[in-house]
């Protein structure tokens, strides 16, 4: 059990992950503080972490943003821990990729050297798969691992994936300088699913949620997915061992083709899924579907494409052991269906 002393930040407690890491938190018996770039998302945040556990007086809401230097030193203080889950995730790429890729970065090293001065023992700073896979290798048919870096130079590479991962080697690169490794963890999910606490989507989320809805038919695309509720269990792990400081951690779980979650929603929800497309749509199609649609287009690049990653590190250092991928495809689509979208 956590010493119920020991207070814990996680920025962007409004979000899909960070609520989880809040609420597995509270659970675990920490004193929580969690940052809200806007105080009108605190009711939002406390309703979707009171429908999961009782905070009582241990959760404290604060207003900070990545992109100001404002409120941090007051976030942090006093942290035996820092959990930096807050980073942006837009629906359409920017024209423009340092609209993304500065605030990514220059957000993720103010929270860490905020949270350094601070004295907080650790830093677990949320990365991407985004910053594993595009290392330049051709359709690697081995599992990528921790020792994968994307090259954030390659051409052809989306403002996300870049900011990804120049964010992370940032924060490498200031430990690294000051001798503070240890310091800090990094935690790398592929796309992450599950029960939902409000009306925030992701675009794993909004992939399941249009399914649901009866979209024509499924693109061919997979990916690799895990549960919200895994990575924040992986996320605390990551916080408090030994064998964490220093390292990075890809959290995944199995490969799925659209179509196998598409199958999954059928067979265990039935007449709940009846609007789930059997036909898969010609990678044609979806083409030139991505002219009209920024998000659509965003995906292009991965029809077909199968890329796996590996967990072997973080299971035998960590312990990571996520549940059954079926358990999760249908958890989230049913907390879909009670909490629409904003």
């Amino acid at each position: 059990m956590a010493n119920p002393e020991e207070t814990v930040l996680v920025t962007g407690g409004s979000g899909f992950l960070g609520g989880w890491c809040v609420i597995e938190l509270l659970r675990a018996g920490y004193q929580v503080r969690t940052t809200v770039r806007s105080r009108s998302r605190e009711a939002e945040l406390r309703s979707g972490v009171a429908s999961q556990v009782n905070p009582g007086d241990r959760l404290d809401v604060l207003t900070a943003d990545l992109g100001e230097d404002a409120g941090w030193e007051e976030a942090v203080a006093g942290c035996s821990y820092v959990l930096h889950v807050a980073s942006p995730f837009p629906p359409a790429q920017p024209k423009n990729p340092d609209d993304l890729i500065v605030p990514a970065r220059e957000g993720t090293l103010r929270v860490l050297r905020a949270s350094l001065a601070a004295g907080a023992r650790r830093v677990v700073v949320t990365s991407s798969v985004a910053a594993i896979r595009n290392s330049g290798e051709e359709r690697p048919a081995r599992q990528l691992t921790e020792e994968d870096w994307t090259d954030p130079t390659l051409p052809g590479l989306s403002p996300y994936v870049r900011s990804k991962t120049i964010a992370e080697r940032a924060a490498w690169e200031l430990v690294g300088e000051n001798g503070q490794s240890e310091r800090l963890a990094v935690i790398n999910p592929v796309a992450i699913i599950g029960p939902v606490l409000g009306p925030d989507r992701s675009y794993s989320l909004q992939a399941i949620e249009r399914m649901m809805g009866g979209m024509p038919g499924v693109p061919r695309l997979g990916f690799s997915f895990v549960d919200v509720r895994d990575v924040a269990g992986l996320e605390l792990a990551a916080m408090t061992a030994p064998a964490a400081g220093g390292e990075r951690f890809i959290a995944t779980g199995p490969f799925l083709w659209m179509s196998e979650v598409a199958q999954i929603l059928r067979d265990r929800l039935g007449d709940q899924a009846r609007k789930v497309p059997r036909r898969q749509i010609p990678d044609f199609v979806v083409r030139t579907m991505a002219r009209f649609d920024p998000g659509i287009r965003t995906v292009v690049s991965d029809l077909g494409q199968k890329v796996t990653y590996s967990a072997e590190k973080a299971r035998q250092r960590l312990g990571f052991s996520p549940r059954p991928i079926e358990e999760t495809v249908v958890d989230c689509a049913q907390s879909l269906t009670s909490h629409p979208g904003a």
